[in-house]
């Protein structure tokens, strides 16, 4: 089945669950019970960014920062019923346009999480150049090929396929990462230095990556950076150690589960529902209150 013929009839599946009133029946649940809604977008559009931040405010749901996520797990705040806690992954260019007029308009705090590679030198994320090797016949491997690869292996690939191919910039620049920090609904944390799958990092790479990047980020925005989340979701027990040696305080992977008081105990895996942003608004809002009836295909994730 075509992605488009896919999407379609995820849409209309979606729009009769939400005319039926399920979808409302089980946003008032998800309120009523001890959850944290926490999302996680990438490169939205403005309307389906603006659709999801609507939609939840008008269905009662109201936002919370990443910080007031940390003054929680501190037993500084107490726990909030139908809350949001809205993040962002990787920095994409887009992102200006797409997320921060809205989030200022509506008065929603988001945390951008950046990898700062791609940021400083203007080039594209290493699974854009796979990917338009693959549409122009360079290569046959996919992206979750090269995640199974050691990191070594994985970038060799990559500076090979980069000297034949030119993708523009795709992520946003450091004075655009330095005025976005300095909105009050804007927090940025990291996202790694070049968005490795970091269990198949060295000891060294994953060092580097975890703590380098903290060090760039800070430089930029002369903030503290405290804040991590996993590039691809994947982490170990390695890259917690680090977190903590390095200063970070809490960071997130992909899991898809509410914030619950016994998820908030594990502060250096924290879960969030990836909005798939290729499907419809209103697929994703039937998939984050728990009722969509098609499972997302699982992933692995690595635990030496």
């Amino acid at each position: 089945m075509k992605t488009s013929v896919r999407n379609n009839l995820g849409k209309l599946l979606a729009k009769t669950l939400i005319k039926s009133g399920v979808v409302k029946r089980a946003a008032q649940r998800v309120q009523r019970g001890e959850y944290i809604l926490s999302l996680c977008f990438h490169a939205p559009s403005k309307a389906f960014f603006e659709s999801c931040i609507d939609w939840l405010s008008k269905n009662g749901f109201h936002f919370i920062s990443v910080c007031e996520i940390e003054r929680i797990i501190n037993k500084e705040k107490a726990f909030p019923n139908g809350a949001v806690v809205i993040t962002i992954d990787d920095g994409w260019q887009s992102n200006l346009d797409n997320i921060v007029p809205v989030a200022v308009q509506n008065e929603v705090p988001v945390a951008i999480f950046v990898s700062t590679e791609v940021v400083e030198k203007g080039s594209g994320y290493w699974w854009s150049y796979i990917m338009e090797a693959r549409k122009m016949g360079l290569s046959k491997e996919s992206v979750e090929f090269f995640k199974t690869l050691d990191n070594e292996d994985r970038i060799k690939i990559i500076e090979e396929t980069k000297s034949k191919i030119q993708i523009k910039r795709e992520a946003l620049t450091i004075d655009q990462v330095r005025e976005i920090s300095k909105n009050k609904y804007f927090a940025i944390g990291s996202h790694s230095v070049s968005h490795p799958i970091l269990p198949r990092c060295s000891n060294t790479e994953s060092k580097y990556e975890i703590e380098h990047s903290k060090e760039i980020i800070e430089e930029w925005i002369g903030k503290d950076v405290k804040h991590f989340a996993f590039p691809n979701g994947d982490y170990s027990n390695r890259e917690i150690s680090f977190l903590k040696r390095f200063g970070y305080t809490l960071a997130f992977s992909t899991e898809q589960k509410y914030l619950t008081k016994e998820k908030l105990a594990h502060r250096y895996c924290l879960p969030r529902f990836m909005m798939v942003e290729g499907a419809s608004f209103e697929e994703n809002i039937c998939r984050i209150v728990g009722v969509w009836p098609l499972k997302p295909k699982k992933r692995k994730i690595v635990y030496p």
